[in-house]
């Protein structure tokens, strides 16, 4: 079997040292053939980088690399481009390192096309010459291609004024694309996110994006087909369904695909399944933002979203749902029409984002131990499965007991009437059992209904904020359930199902009382 690229992003070792390779060059001959300006964005370790060198060397005409692949006959390889390649793959810390860094990048692309530029003050100016004596020492124009456009940018969102400071200056560099139009064949840029025109691109704002262009939706990653095909012989006696439920399911309205990142790990890793593509990226900010923000997350698994939610992103007014999209901790479920409007229904990827989420959330809301955290995954596993109420009470006010009172400092959290059910929604999902927030029923919807096994968990929260809490004989959670037969729904499936009201007190930031019922039967009471 030949081996997996992991890690290899440029074309000419894959293909020279006879590395596993899917091909793309079919979408890349129709990208060509259709757009002058295209921007394309996905998510980080989605094989960007390599598709973005793959054209880099069909304009070279470095045909020998593409003798067994689709675009080697439709291909006129008579005629060569000169191109210029920009990575912003390093780190910019602030406006001096983005020019630096420009005048590095301008400089090696200057003596991989044997050309000199005048211009040593401004890279912007020097980016222009560059395009101008490209064109004319080739005779041919010019191809500009821009690997992580945004990443400047986005290495200095938790510094908004040095990030504004940074964005200006990549649209002032971005401009001269435009204003040199008449030298240009073709220009591609990648980046995570996409800044609205208005904020980045109004120097660009030819720039056409078919991020959501049914026709490019495999355009990276790999598909279903793939995993079956080329991928059998090294997947072979793997549980392929769990294979597909941890990795699978990102979908950008083309077949739903996989991180390649996430499956060539996975192979080497002895088919380990753990965490690859998110273990690459630590999401802090992200979490912050949640616990700023009082995002309710059980919203994450039914949400709905306008066309202009997913198309833009600025620094000054972040949308956490937009962020939470184009870094890949949502995609797309379905798109639909609502109104004459286009709406889309989004949904967490796939196991290994839902997992290592949950874990992260925790971390943010508890600011635990992972040992402690650990422990107590253990121990509210172990009741819910022994059906053990009193175990589980005790357990579940520890955990509240035990969040740092500075959370709360400064914030209104404990107020916040999500508060409690996300942080229950991210303990639950961690355990790996299935959470339904928001369980509609014909009478109404239930806040949490967990299933463990065989067992059924329907949970109504209410929130108190009396200074000093008495337990009450009639708990007005369970009472809810119990009217409203929220449980109806689950008779004759052969499960055990337990009824539970919680009731949350804000100043004491704990679970004051619970109680439940438990159904042997299949009537509703």
């Amino acid at each position: 079997m030949k081996p997996l690229p992991v890690g290899i992003q440029t074309l000419s070792e894959i293909i020279t040292q006879d590395y596993l390779y899917i091909d793309k060059t079919a979408l890349a001959y129709e990208l060509i053939k259709r757009y002058k300006y295209v921007f394309l964005s996905r998510p980080r370790r989605f094989g960007k980088s390599l598709f973005l060198d793959t054209l880099k060397n069909i304009f070279l005409g470095n045909k020998e690399l593409f003798r067994n692949l689709h675009i080697y006959n439709q291909w006129n390889w008579d005629i060569t481009y000169p191109v210029i390649k920009i990575s912003f793959s390093g780190g910019i810390r602030d406006n001096e390192s983005l020019r630096n860094n420009l005048f590095y990048i301008l400089n090696d692309n200057q003596e991989r096309l044997n050309i000199i530029c005048n211009e040593k003050n401004d890279p912007n100016q020097c980016f222009a010459e560059l395009i101008k004596k490209a064109c004319k020492q080739y005779q041919q124009k010019v191809v500009i291609l821009i690997d992580e456009y945004d990443k400047p940018i986005l290495d200095n969102i938790e510094n908004i004024p040095e990030a504004l400071v940074i964005r200006d200056g990549m649209r002032d560099f971005y401009t001269k694309i435009k204003e040199n139009d008449e030298y240009l064949r073709f220009v591609f840029l990648t980046g995570v996110s996409k800044f609205s025109k208005v904020s980045l691109f109004s120097g660009l704002n030819n720039l056409e994006d078919i991020s959501l262009n049914p026709d490019f939706g495999n355009i990276c990653g790999y598909t279903q087909h793939d995993v079956d095909t080329v991928f059998a012989p090294y997947l072979e006696g793997v549980a392929m369904e769990k294979v597909k439920r941890w990795y699978n399911g990102y979908n950008f309205l083309g077949d739903n695909v996989y991180n390649p990142f996430d499956i060539l790990l996975f192979i080497k890793n002895q088919k380990t399944f753990k965490n690859y593509w998110f273990e690459t990226g630590t999401p802090t900010f992200l979490m912050k933002l949640f616990a700023k923000e009082h995002y309710f997350l059980p919203n994450l698994e039914h949400l709905e979203v306008a066309d202009e939610i997913l198309d833009s992103f600025d620094i000054e007014k972040i949308q956490l749902v937009t962020l939470l999209f184009q870094t890949g901790y949502l995609t797309i479920d379905k798109r639909f029409e609502t109104f004459e409007r286009l709406r889309y229904q989004l949904k967490i990827p796939n196991q290994e984002v839902r997992l290592a989420l949950s874990d992260h959330f925790i971390n943010v809301y508890t600011e635990q131990s992972n040992e402690l955290k650990y422990a107590q995954q253990n121990r509210i596993y172990s009741y819910l499965t022994q059906v053990d109420l009193p175990g589980l009470q005790h357990i579940l006010q520890a955990l509240f007991a035990g969040i740092p009172w500075n959370n709360f400092i400064n914030n209104a959290l404990p107020e916040f009437e999500g508060y409690y059910a996300s942080v229950l929604y991210a303990f639950f999902i961690s355990l790996n059992a299935t959470v339904i927030p928001e369980d509609t029923t014909n009478q109404g919807q239930v806040d949490l209904t967990i299933i463990v096994e065989n067992k059924v968990y329907i949970i109504e929260i209410k929130r108190d904020t009396a200074k000093s809490y008495e337990i009450s004989e009639k708990n007005i959670a369970l009472q809810q359930i119990q009217r409203k037969c929220y449980a109806e729904k689950y008779k004759g499936q052969g499960k055990k199902v337990i009824q539970v009201g919680m009731i949350f007190n804000t100043c004491q930031r704990n679970l004051v009382q619970m109680d439940w019922v438990v159904m042997e039967s299949d009537e509703c009471h």
